[in-house]
C-alpha cells in the first residue's frame, strides 16, 4: 500500500478493483478547504480515461508492473505473437488486450508489453509509425496540401484520412493514438 504522496505519471494503481495507469496528477490546496489530488487515469482493461479526486494522505494500492521490450511477429488467428528481444521467448496475446492499435502494427515492429506477474496486461506500440500506402484513389488536378482529405489504405490494412496529394507507394507517418495522418516521409 502507498499513499497519495507516491503518485506520479506512469504509476499503476488498483482503483475500484481494476488496474489504472496515472496519466496526469495535480496536488491542489484551495484556500479554506483541505488539500487533495486531482488524478487523470486510464483503465488498462478497457482504455477509458477517468478523473478522480483523492484526499491528501489517502491510501492507494500500488501495483508493481514489469515492462519488457518485444517484437511483433505475426497474428495466428487466436492472438498476436510477440518475441522477447532479450531471451527470444515467444508469447501469444489475445486480440482484446492488443485492441485497436493492432491496425497499425507491422511485422518486426518493436512494442512494449506490461506484465502483472506473468500475465500480460497491455501492449503499447510507438506513438508514431511509418506505413506504406497500398491503395489510394487518384487525386484530381489542382489538389493541394491544404485541400481536402481522402481515405487511403496502408500496408497493415488500416484506413487513414490523408491529403489529396498522397498516392500509392508513398510512405506516411501516422499517429497511432488518434489514427491521424501526420506527414509524408521522404526516403
Amino acid at each position: 500500500m502507498g499513499s497519495t504522496s507516491d503518485l506520479r505519471n506512469g504509476l499503476v494503481i488498483k482503483y475500484n478493483g481494476e488496474l489504472h495507469v496515472i496519466i496526469k496528477w495535480e496536488h491542489r490546496t484551495p484556500g479554506n478547504l483541505r488539500a487533495f489530488y486531482q488524478v487523470k487515469m486510464k483503465n488498462l482493461k478497457n482504455g477509458k480515461t477517468i478523473e478522480n479526486r483523492f484526499r491528501s494522505g489517502e491510501e492507494i494500492e500500488i501495483i508493481r508492473m514489469e515492462t519488457k521490450n518485444y517484437q511483433y511477429l505475426y497474428h495466428d488467428g487466436s492472438g498476436y505473437v510477440f518475441m522477447n528481444n532479450d531471451d527470444f521467448d515467444q508469447v501469444s496475446i489475445p486480440d482484446d488486450i492488443v485492441g485497436d492499435q493492432a491496425q497499425f502494427m507491422k511485422e518486426s515492429e518493436n512494442v512494449q508489453i506490461m506484465f502483472d506477474g506473468e500475465k500480460p496486461v497491455t501492449v503499447e506500440i510507438p506513438p508514431h509509425v511509418e506505413l506504406k500506402v497500398v491503395e489510394a484513389p487518384p487525386g484530381n488536378k489542382g489538389d493541394t496540401a491544404t485541400g481536402g482529405t481522402k481515405p487511403v489504405k496502408v500496408e497493415t490494412g488500416a484506413t487513414v484520412n490523408a491529403p489529396m496529394f498522397i498516392s500509392e507507394g508513398d510512405i506516411i507517418k501516422v499517429d497511432t493514438r488518434t489514427s491521424a495522418y501526420l506527414e509524408r516521409v521522404k526516403k
